[in-house]
């Protein structure tokens, strides 16, 4: 009998464990179950913090300034105070198998989880092996639970290929990152490149999509080969490393719980931001809000995210934009970051952002467009609650 399980042991999970022991609870008993060891730069965790976060010895390089470039909008942005931030998966993984190797409360079992449920006052955890465990609680991460596109929310997926490349002749400047560069064929979607220069020869360089539907290898690689080549000038380049990586973009609900002694966590516990896809800070943010609350009352907090209503319609507007053609994504990013000073947009995209502030991003984009879009959404959330009260009515 374990007082904590955690299923699954990438960012959300590992996080969760590091921060219940920073939160004073190396006593309880934890339990980490995972399919396998993770070794290898599976993935590239990218963020913008304004000052040192929970995990700053791991940041591989980090930029004060960014580029936002499209058809008519070029900039390069002072981000000050914040800085954008890249953790490498390999990284991370090899500073929590130290860090694991050192606390006696937390245990590591190799296994399939196939269940995680409450039952009576315990959460268990079943593998494909046939082990049971049990725990006070239990924190999930896993993709158990499959989220069905549903017609009354929006879907979409952003999907990337990224090669780090690496050039003999000096070809990046290495104190810009270039954050979103539209500068390519749209193809009725919303794509675009960016380049995290590590040094002036070697680059991180990823195309990125956002559709309803993944593309063909090739339809990532040819397009990502002819930026470097047009955009960027290079002819002659060393693909060191590639990454393909699929995150949700939608805001339909996903489960927070399964029954009263399960938290899913982590992209499976809807901790993805739905307009953007940016994933890591938020689940920094909510597994610490775990650990404190475990440390403060004994129970995880009664709520998934401190997102309040106002950032949740946001998200949703922007997503129907997107969805439903409103206007070019480009145009959107573009006008948010030409009309607004970026530490604006950043707080914005983090939620951070003041009512006052919320309405200076709104004015900055087409508010015709984003009228429509709320619209529907209301009308969406309103059809929803009928039906809800329909069923409880029969």
């Amino acid at each position: 009998m374990y007082d904590y399980l955690i299923t699954g042991a990438g960012a959300a999970g590992l996080s969760l464990a590091y921060h219940l022991n920073q939160a004073g609870l190396s006593d309880k008993r934890i339990l980490l179950i995972d399919r396998a060891p993770k070794a290898g730069n599976d993935r590239t965790w990218c963020f913008w913090e304004d000052r040192p976060g929970s995990f700053e010895a791991l940041v591989f390089r980090a930029w004060d300034c960014i580029g936002v470039y499209s058809p008519d909008f070029c900039a390069r942005l002072d981000i000050r105070p914040y800085r954008y931030k890249m953790i490498r998966a390999v990284d991370f993984y090899r500073f929590m198998d130290d860090w694991l190797a050192e606390q006696p409360n937390i245990a590591r079992v190799w296994a399939e989880v196939v269940s995680v449920e409450t039952i009576g006052e315990h959460a268990v955890a079943r593998t494909k092996s046939g082990e049971v465990y049990r725990g006070a609680w239990a924190f999930n991460s896993i993709p158990l639970i499959k989220v069905t596109p549903q017609p009354a929310y929006h879907h979409l997926l952003q999907h990337f290929l990224g090669w780090v490349i690496h050039t003999t002749q000096p070809a990046f400047e290495p104190e810009v990152a270039t954050l979103m560069d539209f500068r390519v064929e749209q193809s009725g979607d919303t794509r675009f490149v960016y380049v995290l220069p590590f040094d002036a020869h070697t680059a991180l360089v990823e195309y990125t999509v956002f559709s309803p539907a993944l593309l063909t290898r090739d339809e990532y690689a040819r397009p990502l080969a002819g930026y470097v080549n047009r955009q960027l000038g290079i002819a002659d380049f060393e693909v060191q490393h590639e990454e393909f990586g699929v995150i949700p973009m939608t805001d339909a609900p996903f489960p927070s719980r399964s029954g009263a002694r399960v938290y899913h966590i982590g992209t499976a516990g809807g901790d993805t931001k739905p307009s953007t896809g940016y994933t890591f800070r938020r689940i920094q943010r909510r597994t610490q809000r775990i650990a404190w609350s475990l440390r403060q009352s004994g129970a995880p907090p009664d709520d998934r995210q401190p997102t309040s209503a106002r950032h949740a319609l946001l998200d949703s507007a922007l997503l129907n934009v997107l969805s439903r053609g409103r206007l070019p994504g480009w145009r959107v990013f573009a006008d948010l970051f030409a009309r607004n000073p970026p530490q604006r947009v950043l707080r914005f995209l983090d939620e951070d952002t003041t009512l006052p502030e919320d309405l200076l991003i709104m004015s900055s984009v087409n508010l015709p467009a984003f009228l429509a879009a709320t619209a529907d959404v209301l009308r969406g959330r309103l059809s929803r609650a009928n039906r809800r009260r329909a069923r409880q009515d029969v």
